[in-house]
């Protein structure tokens, strides 16, 4: 079956929100129950997300660290719903313009 431009477009902004989304869901999860950044897992997670993160850096202040208790990543939240709406404008783009 041959795919044209558009669909080859929409399916990889698909991909790569979805992707972003998984990447920015296990960050906040890790960061709300407060999980060592130095144990490698979490280190590659932090590492992979913060180049997603950064063109929303600062948009909210960071609160630091929480030594006990639960932390809330606003920034990955903020960021997920910028990445979610900005994917579901070009998806809703290119089906729009595949109807003309």
């Amino acid at each position: 079956m041959q795919y044209s431009h558009r669909q080859t477009v929409e399916w990889m902004a698909n991909l790569f929100v979805g992707l972003a989304e998984l990447l920015l869901t296990l960050r906040v999860v890790l960061r709300f129950f407060n999980a060592n950044p130095d144990a490698t897992f979490v280190h590659w997670a932090y590492q992979n997300t913060a180049v997603l993160l950064e063109p929303f850096r600062n948009v909210f202040m960071s609160a630091g660290m929480v030594e006990r208790g639960w932390a809330v990543d606003f920034v990955a939240l903020f960021a997920m719903a910028v990445y979610a709406a900005a994917g579901y404008f070009l998806v809703s783009l290119l089906r729009w313009s595949r109807r003309k």
